[in-house]
């Protein structure tokens, strides 16, 4: 009988990894006590993965790329990039690209020098007719062929974030982070570019940490999503699991616009009650007695419901209408068609679609 097959000889290992990273700024933070811009973040990064970091400002994201570039030392935790254990490692010896919100080009400098330069350290030793060849490849991967022989600072800005990005991929990097580089652009470009870079992600099968404020570009462009929040991961999913199914209320306030709507209950007589006597919705029987449960705007109806709402500001959004009320004392938002008639000071019977209500039990 022949030997078992050893599977687990081929396993890769992930090409980013990091378990308990923890970094402080501040005074006293060589002694532990500064502010804490991580806290223990644990994050994995499959290959050929395109993991969006979603958060708010401050939430630590710039520190999170820094770190894993190298750029910043953790005070706690370990990084290891393809197996291999990174904390020892200068920035240079990482073989990742960073790309900044501000396009970092040489002004002067055309962009085919612009994309030259990173490839023309003696370090490299790669030929004339090699540096060519790559910055060929890499103007035409994002349309600026006809942009090689003009100064940068004479390119709109979405030429020199593509040559910005450009001067990244020319590299050929193991893994690119980037710092949310679509946010100095107009919404028009940001759309387009989301589109065009998510595909040469899958046509380079590189690895991406994005990082970003923007729902929209985490929601659209993310194999997975992680909700970094106050320097700590509160959930990580694909786009539809932390939509859809947000692990806590914290994780729910940070995707959706307008946000879920959250009500603290308890259950009685498989009813939702508010503190205030307010009723919500159905419960079911197995429900905890007391929870926070969470509906999305969209997933509220107009009638049918226990109780009355009250429309205080209605807001146009194009194609649907954004209604801004209160049933008691608690504030409820409400995605309406664009045929709504509802206006400021009307009421309705708000009904939260059941099967949407997620539910978190309380202590």
């Amino acid at each position: 009988m022949s030997a078992p097959e050893n599977r687990e000889a081929f396993v890769r290992p992930p090409a980013l990894e990091l378990r308990g990273v923890t970094k402080r700024f501040g005074a006293g933070a060589s002694a532990g006590r500064g502010a804490r811009a991580l806290d223990g973040v644990d994050l994995v990064l499959g290959e050929r993965e395109f993991l969006v970091v979603l958060g708010p400002t401050g939430a630590g994201k710039t520190t999170l790329l820094r770190t894993i570039a190298g750029l910043e030392t953790p005070d706690a935790g370990s990084v290891a990039l393809h197996g291999r254990d990174a904390r020892a490692l200068a920035p240079a010896d990482r073989d990742v690209a960073l790309v900044f919100q501000n396009f970092s080009l040489y002004p002067s400098a055309t962009v085919r020098e612009n994309l030259a330069f990173p490839l023309a350290a003696p370090a490299r030793r790669l030929s004339r007719a090699e540096i060519d060849e790559r910055v060929a490849w890499a103007a035409k991967l994002l349309h600026v062929e006809r942009l090689l022989d003009r100064p940068a600072k004479k390119l709109s800005g979405g030429e020199m974030q593509r040559v910005a990005i450009g001067r990244a991929i020319v590299r050929r990097p193991k893994l690119f982070l980037m710092d949310e580089p679509l946010t100095n652009l107009d919404a028009k470009l940001r759309e387009e570019l989301r589109v065009e870079l998510r595909e040469l992600a899958r046509e380079l099968e590189t690895p991406v940490v994005w990082v970003t404020h923007d729902q929209a570009e985490a929601l659209t462009m993310a194999d997975r999503v992680a909700l970094l929040v106050d320097g700590r991961i509160v959930q990580t999913g694909t786009p539809e699991d932390v939509y859809a199914r947000p692990n806590s209320p914290l994780a729910a306030r940070e995707l959706g616009t307008p946000p879920m709507n959250l009500f603290d209950v308890e259950r009685k007589d498989e009813r939702w009650i508010t503190a205030d006597g307010v009723e919500l919705a159905r419960a079911d029987a197995g429900a905890p007695e007391r929870a926070t449960i969470g509906v999305r705007p969209e997933h509220v109806l107009l009638d049918g419901g226990p109780s009355d709402a009250v429309v205080h500001v209605v807001e146009d959004w194009g194609p649907s209408r954004v209604l801004f009320a209160h049933v008691g004392a608690h504030a409820l938002h409400v995605l309406a068609p664009r045929d709504c008639a509802l206006r400021a000071g009307d009421r309705f019977r708000p009904t939260f679609d059941v099967r949407r209500v997620v539910v978190w039990p309380r202590a």
